[in-house]
């Protein structure tokens, strides 16, 4: 089944629509995993600063450039500006060491990844009071960090900008202050966080819209247990709609989870390390769902956000914590 697999971009690019997400996998894992990746056909691949594996990303693509395996063109790499970066005097310096850790001249899309701003302490690290939880830097102007954003277009150091974790009300007052509208809006989604208004303000204002976690993300657990939180997360694999529509396909429970989201015109981004789970993940494109089962799906709607930033305790007092 031949179907367009990019979304285009409001400034006239376009950004495949299936992506590799790197959220939570160790540099030793992250070597191995893009290099299947790229093997499978992955081009898309997101990280950023805080997951801590932009240098072993870098490696494996200068791997792969260098020896002709792929031309740079085709790649479509995603990073972002991390909360502490979010000063307007950090964003293009945040950028070039990003780049330099990955070895490209330029990012593909450069995200804000949080609409709230973190301190730094001496070491680099998250800046925390004595209990633990973040000091946040309540002094965000997006509208400032925005005006950097486009000035990384005109120094050719991104081909697109866009924002991660905002909501409604950010995009709609940060856009009044643009001179270039946001390319693409990176949130949480997946059939129980489905954010109806958020996406069709974004189809509306011509936003592209990537889902990340879209299989939930059973690592967050693990995160929130670390620092104390206790909460039962949703396993989207084992809904028995989502499995009744697999069996039917002969597809996994996941390709149905993903397949439901490009069918509504996102673009996702699911990680695993896994080599057979990143076959399934990629072979989406051969069977499409009825307007029914969208239905059926879309009926699943339960407002649950797994990434929620309970691991990163403190950043709720931030003015501008979106949720």
């Amino acid at each position: 089944m031949s179907e367009q697999k990019y979304l285009h971009l409001n400034n006239g690019l376009k950004m495949p629509i299936l992506g590799y997400g790197t959220w939570m996998a160790s540099e030793e894992e992250i070597t191995v995993a893009v290099n299947e990746a790229l093997e499978i056909g992955y081009r898309h691949i997101d990280t950023a600063p805080v997951y801590l594996n932009e240098k072993a990303i870098g490696n494996v693509l200068q791997e792969w450039l260098s020896a002709g395996k792929v031309k740079r063109s085709s790649l479509f790499v995603t990073t972002k500006l991390p909360p502490p970066g979010n000063k307007p005097d950090l964003v293009e310096s945040t950028l070039r060491k990003s780049l330099a850790d990955l070895q490209l001249d330029y990012v593909d899309l450069y995200l804000i990844h949080t609409p709230f701003t973190v301190m730094l302490d001496e070491n680099g690290e998250f800046k925390r009071y004595e209990d633990g939880t973040i000091m946040v830097d309540p002094s965000t102007d997006h509208a400032a960090i925005w005006k950097e954003m486009e000035g990384l277009l005109a120094k050719g150091l991104a081909k697109s900008i866009g924002i991660s974790n905002f909501n409604l009300q950010q995009i709609e007052r940060l856009r009044k202050h643009c001179t270039i509208q946001p390319q693409v809006l990176q949130i949480e989604y997946h059939i129980y966080l489905q954010q109806p208004e958020l996406i069709e303000y974004c189809k509306a204002s011509d936003i592209a819209v990537t889902a990340y976690s879209p299989l939930g993300s059973k690592g967050v657990g693990a995160l929130n247990k670390m620092v104390g939180v206790e909460r039962e997360l949703p396993d989207l694999l084992e809904v028995p709609e989502v499995k009744q529509i697999a069996k039917k396909y002969h597809k996994s429970a996941a390709q149905v989870l993903l397949r439901w989201i490009v069918e509504k015109g996102l673009s996702v981004i699911p990680k695993s390390t896994n080599s057979k789970r990143m076959r399934e993940n990629k072979d989406i494109f051969d069977f499409k769902l009825s307007p029914e089962e969208i239905e059926q799906l879309n009926k699943l709607d339960a407002n649950v956000r797994v990434v929620d930033f309970a691991f990163f305790k403190g950043v709720e007092k931030h003015p501008e914590f979106p949720f």
